[in-house]
């Protein structure tokens, strides 16, 4: 159809169209078969937390249970605060209380830093597993003293 355009102008168009729809039809397509093919599972998570250099470490086993290699697996690893989340943290963490006066009086002092509530850390617990394989993972990472009845999240995500 595109051949029969006298303008060339238009022909080099309709060629440079057709060939962005093909792409990212061809991007949606390999992007959902990865998602699709690439199954793996996370069992027998357990973390104990390390006193003497304040640590937590997650260890546990993930599998592929697809058909196809998977190129490298990713433990997503989130630490939340439960203080914070059920309103047991007093307010005088969040609101500090401002004014001509304090500007004045804080110039020579040190600002205090900001405590976080939320900690997230990626990590590659596996890399080139066959399918129907398993291996065990251990995952260390800096545990925050400030943490009160902590939640821990484990997810996993295959590339």
């Amino acid at each position: 159809m595109s051949l029969k355009e006298k303008n060339t102008k238009n022909i080099l168009s309709m060629i440079f169209a057709s060939f962005l729809v093909l792409v990212t039809a061809g991007a949606f397509t390999i992007m959902a078969l990865d998602k699709y093919t690439k199954k793996a599972t996370l069992y027998g998570v357990k973390n104990t937390r390390i006193l003497r250099n304040e640590t937590i470490v997650f260890t546990g086993f993930v599998k592929n249970k697809g058909d196809f290699t998977i190129g490298k697996i990713t433990l997503k690893v989130k630490l939340v605060n439960k203080g914070h989340v059920t309103g047991n943290v007093k307010g005088g963490s969040f609101y500090k209380p401002s004014g001509i006066f304090d500007f004045f009086s804080s110039l020579g002092k040190q600002k205090t830093r900001i405590k976080p509530q939320k900690v997230e850390r990626d990590y590659i617990v596996a890399k080139m597993l066959k399918p129907g394989k398993a291996t065990f993972f251990r995952v260390e990472m800096p545990y925050p003293p400030y943490f009160k009845h902590v939640s821990e999240f484990t997810s996993i995500t295959a590339h």
